[in-house]
Parts: structure tokens; sequence; C-alpha cells
């Protein structure tokens, strides 16, 4: 247990509006009780004395100077008070709301409320730095399995450290939900930097529909993510690199990528579909054969219903597939994106999406997903030997930006239900996800709420503040209140990953940011300088060459 401070802050006034709530009253003349600051209280707890945590949730006044002292701007009222016999340091008193949080239990690894409120008159005290660091955090920083990600918002900077727990986000999902720059960004690339720490060694997939991950790169560089032997490796794929091939894509994945397709054209697909993966050699086929397969279902179909004119869905199916499959760059007869490639120890490989079909982004990341998952079940099983190119016999992490594209709220995309099945089952078999949105309100509510670690940071829409509270159940209301009020680069973090709710102050990042905002005024400014520079050059070459002209033929207007 911690020293006891010299002096407490306020006194137990009682019991608050809820069994979790109490009240005390403080002077505070040095404004030390700020809304999310931590205090604690005294109890005997089975014949040892603990320190009861609790969080300030509320704040109002209940004694200030008189209105009076206040009427002349040009004096101090402090002037008026001293003149008046008042005592400066009991002008002011507040009556602090706390949020009882319990004891820290270090074999449970949690918090554990006493459930008896403090005693009327009980001193309170302001938590210390060291409590704080030790009760908030899992994981010690730079410790295995420990994203140090920045530091408790409402104590200097760098006087308590806030380390995610590893463990938590990765096994049961997480969620980084904020409004347009607000830095989500910058901190899904602080806990990149983090997971590649030689103390972590990830295997990671970023989905990165814009193209803000590539600063990535500059930590294969830097000495503070190495270790011995060990350096982390990044790799990018850019759209061009891209390739799905065209048998691993189900019946789903085909019809979505050819919507609006007739009743006859849906049936007619998925005999063609069945047909092509019974007649493929080692499960392969090509778009060739696929086609083959449609003109063949038509026949058998035409043979066995007596059918004797031709039948245009065929041909319209057959352009259709053509159009969407044979014109691609990313769909291919045979080249794929290897699991084995994309997923390593230590490795972060980074997907370029930006100038892809929405649509194909969704099937990229839905057959992608589903090969990992797969490939994780089937490895655990013991079905896959060790030189099988789907072999995965370590956890993965993916992190997907923009990720109400692929699990949109009150639509149908072909990536959604295998995000579901990979966010309510992965965590038995390694596979974590991580999800990235500026807008929670246009994401399923049954994909969020299965994110067990949050990290939100300014929301300003309603609706997103409402998704939030209905979804996700560690964030207390106090909290939730915060949220607006949030600058950038601020964060509240919950759930599995720390012991309690806290808000932090997000670290500077290590590699540049990638997603930096266009300065538009000084690019114009930039461009009217070139632009000037260039056409005075122009102008001046030209009055060169006219120079140079008139004396090649004699003329004496040139001194």
């Amino acid at each position: 247990m911690n020293s006891l401070p010299v002096q407490p802050i306020g006194t137990v006034k009682g019991p608050g509006e809820t069994p979790n709530d109490y009240l005390l009253i403080a002077p505070d003349p040095e404004r030390r009780v700020k809304h999310g600051e931590f205090v604690y209280y005294l109890a005997l707890i089975e014949g040892e004395t603990r320190e009861i945590l609790g969080r300030v949730t509320g704040r109002r006044p209940v004694r200030l100077l008189p209105d009076s002292f206040l009427a002349d701007p040009g004096v101090p009222p402090a002037t008026v008070a001293a003149l008046l016999g008042y005592e400066s340091e009991a002008t002011e008193l507040f009556e602090i709301t706390v949020r009882v949080l319990g004891f820290h239990s270090a074999e449970m690894g949690d918090f554990i409320n006493p459930r008896v409120p403090p005693m009327g008159g009980a001193p309170v005290f302001i938590a210390t730095d060291a409590l704080l660091g030790q009760v908030l955090n899992r994981r010690p920083q730079g410790g295995r399995g420990s994203a140090f990600l920045g530091s408790l918002l409402s104590r200097p900077e760098g006087a308590v450290p806030i380390a995610l727990d590893v463990r938590g986000f990765t096994g049961t999902h997480l969620a980084v939900i904020a409004s347009t720059g607000s830095g989500k960004s910058y901190l899904a690339g602080v806990l990149l930097e983090e997971l590649l720490m030689p103390h972590n060694r990830a295997a990671i997939l970023v989905v990165d529909p814009h193209g803000e991950y590539s600063t990535l790169q500059e930590m294969m560089n830097l000495g503070e993510f190495s270790e011995g032997n060990y350096k982390p490796r990044v790799r990018i794929f850019r759209p061009d690199q891209l390739r799905v091939r065209i048998d691993s894509l189900t019946v789903g994945d085909l019809r979505y990528l050819l919507p609006n397709l007739s009743e006859k054209m849906h049936y007619q697909l998925g005999r063609a579909f069945n047909f092509a993966q019974r007649s493929a050699r080692n499960g392969h086929y090509t778009l060739e054969q696929l086609l083959y397969a449609v003109r063949q279902s038509a026949e058998s179909k035409k043979e066995s219903e007596g059918f004797d004119e031709d039948d245009p869905t065929t041909g319209a199916l057959v352009w259709r597939l053509q159009s969407a499959l044979g014109h691609s760059q990313i769909f291919h007869d045979f080249e794929n994106l290897e699991l084995e490639a994309l997923f390593k120890p230590g490795q972060c490989t980074i997907l370029q999406l930006n100038e892809i079909d929405r649509r194909d982004q969704q099937v990229i990341v839905a057959t992608l997903l589903r090969r990992v998952y797969q490939a994780r079940m089937d490895t655990a099983k013991g079905k896959l030997d060790r030189g099988d190119p789907s072999h995965l016999p370590y956890p993965v992490f993916c992190l997907l930006e923009e990720a109400h594209n692929y699990a949109p709220a009150n639509a149908d995309a072909v990536s959604s239900e295998v995000l579901k099945t990979i966010l309510s089952e992965g965590r038995k078999f390694g596979v974590g996800i991580g999800l990235i949105t500026q807008r929670p309100g246009k994401l399923d509510s049954d994909v969020l709420s299965q994110c067990m670690t949050q990290c939100i940071m300014r929301i300003t829409n309603p609706i997103d503040q409402n998704r939030i509270a209905e979804s996700i159940e560690s964030v207390g209301r106090d909290l939730l209140q915060e949220l607006p009020n949030l600058s950038k680069g601020q964060v509240v973090v919950s759930g599995a990953s720390v012991n309690t709710p806290v808000l932090i102050k997000v670290r500077r990042r290590i590699t540049p940011h990638g997603g930096q905002d266009l300065d538009a005024p000084a690019e114009w400014l930039q461009w009217f300088a070139q632009d000037r520079a260039a056409e005075q050059a122009r102008a001046q070459a030209l009055f060169v060459e006219k120079k140079i002209q008139y004396e090649d033929d004699g003329d004496v207007l040139w001194a």
C-alpha cells in the first residue's frame, strides 16, 4: 500500500445517486480534482486496509464568492474579500461526485468493488502516480505483450504511462472510433509501432484504403525497433500487385460482383459454380473453365427440360462474368496473395486498396479473411502439413481502416458475414481483428459489440454517440459525455486491455504520420510561385533567343 499523503483533498459527504457513487466536499484551490481524476479512501477489507479507488465524474460549486464581490470588473474579487475579512482559502467549496472502482486484486487482475460506501467524514486522497501506474495497466510498459499508448490525461505528460495488454485486444478484438481529424490513423500507427517492437514481434495485416500507412516502412531502419538479430519488416502490396485467384471466390462472391442478376442467372450461376468445382483438378479452375461450366449447365438444362431455342440468359451471364473477372487486373486464373507471404511474426503487411472499386475491395477483404480463418482452423486441428502454403502456425492480427465499408449497417456486403464469424469465433483460433471507423453509426452494431477493447476519440455526431452507447458496455456515461470535448490526440480507452476505462493523451509516433491533411493554401502558393518562375524563365529564354537571332542577322538594334 502507498504511504498516506500528508493532507487529504476532501472529506466524504455521503452516498451519491447510485450505489456506486459517493459525494465529497473539497476546497480544491489548486484545481487538482478534475473530471476523470482518480482519488481513493481507506477501508478495512477482510482485516486489511485497502485503497478504494474511484474516478471523479462530477463537480459543482457549493460555495462561491458573493455576487456583490464581482460587481466591479476593475477591482479583483480577492481584494474585496480581504477587505471584508473573508479567508481566501475558504471562499470556494465544491461537491465532487466519485464513481467507485474498488481495490485492485493482483490475483484476479481486476478491481473488486467493496459494495459499501465510505463513511461520512472519511478523508479522501488524490491517487499517487505510482499507484495508478500499478493498478491501471494490465502489463508494465515495455514488457512482453504490452503496447505503450500514451499517458494519463489528468496528470503531467509521462507521469502515468498507460500500456495496453496486447493479448487483450488481439484475442478479443479492437475498435478505434473517432471523427475525421481526431487522430485515429495516428493512434493506429502508434499501436502498429508497439506491435512490431522487439517485445511483441506481431504478425499483422493492414487493409489501407487511402495509402496512409506506407511511412511505417521507416521503422525497418530505426534502432528503437531492433534487438539482436531482430528487425521488423514492412511489406506493401500496391493496387497493381493485388491478386485474388478466381477459384478462391465463393458463389456468394461471384453474385456480389455481378449485381442485379435475374432469378434465372442466379440459378444458372449456382449450377455452373458447382459444375466447375466438381470438374476442377486439385480444386483449381480458370475463368475459361467457369465460362465453359455456364454453357454446359445451360446445355444440360436444355436437354433435361426440352428447350430447343437458345437461352439469352447464358450469353448475358457469360458476358457479365467476362466483364467482371476477365477484364480485371485483380482477379486472376493462377496468381494469389499467398498467406505465407502476407503473415510472418515481426512483419506488417499493408494492402493498399486505393484506386480499387468498393465492391472489389469488399471481395478482396472477404476472400482473404476467409482464407486466413480457414488456415488457422486447419492448422490448429492438424489438417495442414508444415510445407503447405496455407499453414499458419502462429496467431495473426488484421487491422481494417474504414471498417464501416466492410460491415455496413443496414446493408449487405459480402465481407460482413466473414467478419461476424471471425469476431465471434476467431479468438479460439488466433485471428484478431482491429476495426477503425469514423462513422460508428454506419458500422454494423453486431460487429462493433464484438470488439472487447475500444479506443474512442472525439465524436460529435449524436447518432454515432448513441451507437457507441448501445454497443459498448464498458464505457461509463461520464466518459461518453467527454467525447465531444476531446482534443486531437486524446482518447478514451476501455475494455479488455486495461483494468478500467482511462482517458489518455496519445504518445508521439516514432515513424512519420502518413495521413496528414493537405495544406491547400500552401500548395496553391507554391504552385503559383513555381509557375511564375517558370513563366519568367520562358520569357528570358525567348528574349535571349530573339537577341541571338537579331545579332546573327546583323541587326544593329542591340548595343
